[in-house]
């Protein structure tokens, strides 16, 4: 167990080498939630996420034959690119093992960090298990991205910060996956502020933390995908999960649709670009998995180091989830105006097609009728029930319901 102490001496240890992020307030969040909300925006990060804390001070504690023989990191992509940039810095030869699978800005940027880079394994466990063996037959220091004391330290320095820059918080809202950044920050704030709530929040699918706790020790989940990779992780470290149950408040969940929502309004809302991992926070306040109602809550946005490839799919299930867009299946006479009058219809209720598509022969239609497939940008779910019960005041036959 780490104690206040390690994590203070963490904070003198990298203060001058990591980038004091912002605890910015948003005050179109705080209106939505009923909270006042700010957002810590470890995003900001060199990196992009504030895994830095925790990679340097590591590497700041290793010794002088340490160091020459270098280091290896398993990573899902955050902890590997902080432990390639510091090592470079410091003159560390690193190794990173990261899944097949990871995603490829974080493989691509820990490639130009300089590191010798591993791909193996379907996930993060896998990995790990392949760094361990290099480690053992490298002589390489390993350096674990959660379950290590000087890590968890480095992370906790972020709670100081936060006490810092908003001394009257009422809590503190912190993603989980292996619970190394939760476990440094709720020591931190619980020293200093006793009376802080301190919520943690998962992916559904792999709600290790939650599932450590109510049970009452870690336990090993089966394997799961998320859009929110970098919390994608099966089972806690016993040094966060010792920490956990001390100081820890509570751990939600949050699904997928949820999350992918929650980053869809940092980027509208807030102009800030958040991973999956990073979103979870607000997309448990904002869905009401915790309830602030009037209290000054700070949200930690973990990373912002998100696939441009995935960001697009993460919009369109964000929009669907917020009710923006929907699909529509309508049954039609299959005769000449059938489809004018519908799209007319539509267009009056200001529904814009995306796209549109006829069916002949499949599912349950008539031989004289025909079923018109529709993908539609609407203002929300409102909009949604306002086009259904319009349709069918004309008479169309509506086989899908709104989502």
């Amino acid at each position: 167990m780490i104690t206040f102490k390690d994590v203070a001496a963490a904070r003198a240890r990298i203060r001058s080498q990591i980038y004091l992020s912002p605890c910015a307030y948003s005050e179109t969040i705080s209106r939505m939630t009923g909270s006042r909300v700010l957002f810590k925006l470890e995003n900001l990060q060199m990196t992009g996420s504030f895994k830095e804390r925790g990679a340097l001070n590591r590497l700041l504690t290793m010794d002088r034959g340490e160091a020459e023989r270098g280091v290896v990191a398993a990573s899902a992509g955050n902890h590997g690119m902080a432990v390639a940039f510091h090592s470079r810095r410091l003159g560390i030869p690193s190794t990173i093992v990261m899944p097949v699978h990871a995603p490829l800005i974080k493989a691509t940027w820990v490639q130009r960090y300089g590191a010798k880079t591993v791909l193996h394994g379907a996930d993060y466990d896998a990995a790990f298990e392949e760094a361990q063996r290099i480690s053992n037959e490298e002589g390489l220091t390993l350096i674990h991205s959660f379950d290590d004391p000087w890590v968890t330290a480095g992370q906790g320095t972020l709670g100081i910060e936060l006490h810092e820059q908003n001394p009257d918080l009422d809590a503190v809202i912190v993603p989980v996956g292996g619970g190394g950044l939760i476990g440094g920050v709720a020591l931190a704030l619980k020293e200093l502020n006793p009376r802080i709530r301190v919520i943690g929040v998962q992916a559904e699918q792999l709600a290790a933390m939650k599932a450590a706790l109510d049970k009452g020790e870690v336990v090993q989940l089966p394997a799961a995908t998320t859009i929110a990779d970098g919390i994608s992780v099966r089972a806690v470290g016993e040094t966060p999960f010792r920490l956990a149950q001390k100081y820890v408040d509570e751990i939600v969940t949050v699904n997928e649709g949820e999350i992918a929502n929650a980053v869809l309004l940092l980027l509208e809302i807030e102009k800030t670009v958040a991973e999956g991992a990073a979103a979870v926070p607000l997309a448990a306040l904002v869905n009401r998995k915790v309830l602030l109602d009037g209290k000054k809550a700070a949200l930690l946005v973990s990373g912002g180091n998100i696939d441009v490839n995935l960001i697009s799919r993460i919009i369109e299930k964000g929009l669907i989830q917020d009710g923006r867009l929907t699909q529509l299946s309508v049954t039609l006479a299959d005769q000449p105006g059938s489809l004018a009058r519908l799209t007319e219809r539509l267009a009056k209720e200001r529904a814009n097609i995306l796209q549109i598509q006829h069916v002949r022969g499949f599912g349950e239609i008539g031989i004289r009728e025909t079923q018109v497939e529709l993908v539609l940008e609407t203002t929300g779910r409102d909009h949604i029930r306002r086009i259904h019960e319009a349709l069918s005041a004309e008479g169309f036959r509506i086989v899908a319901r709104p989502s």
